[in-house]
């Protein structure tokens, strides 16, 4: 039946008073009261209906009211969605956005109904959703990788950890890989763009990043960017052409920062906890291929994975050699022909003891030992805990069990001689 052009505004005006309703059943007693005294205190209502997540004009109806809300109206039906509100609703002002995040957190509180009525109940809420606008800058395929990092707190082997994870977008598909780990260094930021490349299966014409000393060291006053130049190096090995965010306008990558709050939205919700770093990347990587890559993205409305396939022929090939991302450092080997590394000791060939030598340590606990002459490979060790003892390799100090065993058949006359001659 058709409506009457006249009857609009009327049907207009029901929506919206409809979602007014909707929206102040989500406001408690408790809520009712923080209301009247900010407003007392002079708070602004725009301030307060962020704050509570509802629009200025239900906190202005519910102070007109002058009373708390008093529930459901007579005759109002009731829902399998109505115990869970308040859960949801909780939910939604921590910015907790996605249904089936949503779902798998009320179905563990007893919720036995379908997503669909989820939905349902948070479609209106979205325009009241927490966000900034920000020019969104579309790239072309494989032209961009946007890099950057986030950090929470979890647990991890049961003791609450602060995560780090390095998150790189492709800026045309919106496909991204992220990785965790305990540090947001130099060394696990290279490694992290590099463990992106190998899993999209190649390399972008250009990379986009923030000012982290990692990656830039400053911008001049031409506003030319100094880049690191252990990353001009990565950059170089890969084919990438580096670009920097302007100074304080990091929200230039608005791809991948999007990413890191997806991944806290989605990904740490699903897994609140993790016996190690290990299996909570293993953990990544399958919610990556089963969640992430199947999403339909909001702005391009297209499948991510089916997207990708449209980027993938336009991506460099990796190179033959990988870059090397290992910690770099000097040591010194004593006497006894070993190093001290991590608090524990280890050995390297005898010819050795007493010189400077190049030790790299690798993101996958591998030592390796270099002469810093010839820069040849002399050691190779896996990083072991003190308690595990020192790590030995016998031929290393071969010549010098020799020499210890041919002194224990010398002549200790020679020495006594040398001493009278001395004590004289």
């Amino acid at each position: 039946m058709d409506v009457p052009q006249g009857e609009q505004p009327g049907i207009l005006r029901f929506q919206r008073l409809a979602i007014f309703d909707q929206e102040e059943s989500m406001l408690t007693k408790e809520d009712y009261m923080d209301i009247k005294q900010k407003r007392e205190r002079g708070v602004y209502i725009k301030d307060i209906a962020e704050e509570k997540g509802v629009s200025p004009k239900t906190i202005s109806r519910t102070i007109r009211r002058g009373s708390a809300p008093t529930g459901k109206r007579p005759g109002a039906k009731t829902s399998k969605l109505d115990p869970f509100k308040p859960l949801i609703d909780k939910l939604l002002l921590q910015n907790v956005w996605n249904a089936m995040v949503i779902l798998d957190e009320i179905r563990e509180q007893g919720y036995a109904g379908e997503v669909t009525l989820i939905r349902n109940y948070i479609r209106p809420k979205r325009p009241l959703r927490i966000s900034r606008q920000t020019v969104r800058f579309e790239t072309g395929p494989g032209k961009q990788t946007q890099n950057d990092w986030g950090e929470i707190w979890s647990v991890v082997a049961g003791e609450p950890t602060k995560l780090h994870f390095t998150v790189n977008t492709l800026g045309f598909s919106r496909r991204f890989h992220f990785w965790i780990t305990e540090r947001e260094d130099a060394e696990h930021t290279y490694e992290g763009l590099i463990r992106a490349f190998e899993h999209i299966g190649g390399v972008t014409d250009e990379v986009l990043v923030d000012n982290q000393k990692s990656t830039v060291l400053y911008h001049d006053a031409r506003g030319r960017v100094r880049y690191n130049p252990a990353f001009l190096d990565l950059c170089g090995r890969y084919g990438i052409t580096p670009r920097a965010c302007r100074p304080y306008r990091a929200r230039t990558k608005g791809k991948d920062e999007r990413m890191v709050g997806y991944i806290k939205g989605n990904f740490f919700k699903r897994y609140r906890s993790f016996t190690s770093i290990e299996e909570a990347n293993n953990l990544a990587d399958a919610w990556l291929a089963t969640i992430a890559d199947r999403r339909l993205h909001g702005t391009v409305r297209e499948v991510v994975g089916e997207r990708f396939e449209r980027e993938q022929s336009h991506l460099k090939p990796l190179p033959r050699d990988r870059f090397d991302t290992s910690y770099r450092e000097k040591r010194l080997v004593g006497f006894d022909g070993y190093i001290d590394v991590a608090g524990n000791r280890y050995s390297v060939p005898d010819d050795y003891r007493a010189r400077e030598v190049a030790v790299r340590i690798g993101l996958d606990g591998c030592l390796r030992v270099f002469s810093t002459d010839c820069e040849s490979l002399i050691a190779q060790h896996m990083l072991k805990d003190r308690s595990e003892g020192w790590s030995t390799v016998p031929e290393h100090h071969a010549r010098l069990w020799r020499e210890t065993l041919n002194a224990e058949y010398r002549d200790l006359s020679v020495y006594e001689e040398v001493i009278e001659h001395a004590a004289r």
